[in-house]
């Protein structure tokens, strides 16, 4: 089956958090939204029909997870990664960022540190924050247009962490941690005590010819020294339904975070939660491998606009998700000059760079999971607010 990408969908009015809340962020509403990390795409039609066929049954009673949600989970890990987990290691997750807010409070106390890579989803020290732990800044380095890891400061920075919040694929950069890299993470916070948490919400939107190491698989001591963290929300547009799963293949790790989790029924799903991922992963390789091809073309394209007609804007490639971080630092500006920009010059909502940490001082965050004319749009009304600014 074709999908259609190119669709444009009015999603106003549908209190979005994309387009609806525009007005309330930016104080206007004539901003062409390009910012939250979801796609304007529709969301494919077996997790839609999955959902309408419940909805034919005019109860909606309490529910239980079926057991076609683990094993579409299993079989989809298997198949796409080479991951054999069992049954006994996962748990639903109402959502990656109250996993990882639950994660904190399982295994760390008020006034740990817990560390970060920025520049990095920023939920990641917020989440920190507000639980009253310290967060630990190891920031990553800008080199040949992809972030790296210093690791000689990686060694020194987590040492006394209690928790590594580790985003793989990295957002905002798109960087695909190499295994090699992923297992040096492993060695230093195996040595250092320091309990590795990695989001992995980006994984399926890897992007040819890169291959997404999920990183239980990097090592050993990756293996048992980590919670996975995974979600085909953002792969198949479905974030509104806040369903996500944890694996912990360490047997005293997954004994202590379940039973966390289950005494104040953290692990228990809504009714939609466990269909949906069912539907996604035991229907959805070809719909995803047309979304990602679609993307790739859109970040293509997006490359080949900015080399071609604004120049002074730089882009970091991103080797998996939709999300590219542009870099302005060649125009000069102060990020507030930056943002005004921006929006009042070229009415776009992305994100500021700085959202993501001091370090993306000079950058935006633009999703281009968009139909392409929409994108084109956007960019064309970046082109002519550059060329006005000059």
């Amino acid at each position: 089956m074709k999908y259609n990408f190119d669709e444009i969908i009015d999603r106003t009015g549908t209190d979005c958090v994309k387009w609806d809340a525009v007005q309330q962020r930016w104080g206007r509403n004539d901003l062409l939204p390009m910012w939250v990390a979801d796609m304007d795409f529709r969301t494919p039609p077996f997790v839609i029909e999955a959902i309408r066929k419940r909805l034919d049954h005019e109860v909606l009673g309490y529910t239980f997870a079926c057991k076609e949600w683990s094993e579409s989970i299993i079989n989809w890990l298997q198949e796409r990664y080479g991951w054999t987990i069992s049954r006994e290691m996962l748990a639903f997750a109402p959502g990656i960022v109250r996993g990882i807010a639950f994660a904190i409070h399982c295994f760390t106390e008020k006034g740990d540190k817990v560390m970060v890579t920025p520049p990095v989803y920023h939920p990641f020290f917020l989440v920190t924050e507000k639980n009253e732990r310290e967060v630990v800044y190891s920031p990553l380095v800008l080199r040949d247009g992809q972030y790296h890891i210093d690791f000689d400061r990686f060694e020194a920075d987590v040492q006394g962490c209690k928790l590594l919040i580790l985003s793989n694929p990295h957002n905002p950069g798109g960087r695909v941690w190499t295994n090699e890299e992923l297992a040096r993470i492993a060695d230093i916070c195996d040595e250092s005590g320091t309990l590795v948490i990695s989001d992995e919400i980006h994984a399926d939107l890897t992007l040819p010819p890169y291959k997404h190491p999920t990183y239980a698989l990097a090592s050993e001591k990756a293996r048992m020294n980590s919670l996975v963290f995974m979600s085909p929300s953002k792969a198949f547009n479905m974030p509104g339904l806040a369903s996500s799963y944890v694996i912990v293949e360490n047997e005293e790790l997954r004994h202590r975070f379940f039973k966390y989790m289950e005494a104040s029924e953290l692990s228990e799903g809504h009714l939609f939660a466990y269909l949906s991922v069912a539907a996604a992963y035991s229907n959805g390789t070809e719909w995803l491998d047309q979304a990602v091809a679609y993307i790739q073309e859109n970040i293509d394209f997006t490359e080949d606009y900015l080399k071609e007609q604004i120049p002074a804007i730089q882009m970091i490639r991103p080797q998996a998700s939709y999300l590219i971080y542009l870099d302005c630092r060649e125009l000069g500006l102060s990020q507030s000059e930056l943002k005004r920009l921006f929006v009042e010059e070229a009415h776009l909502a992305l994100n500021d760079g700085t959202t993501f940490g001091k370090e993306g001082e000079g950058f935006m965050r633009l999703n281009v999971a968009c139909p392409r004319s929409l994108l084109h749009k956007g960019l064309e009304q970046l082109k002519q607010a550059v060329a006005s600014a000059k």
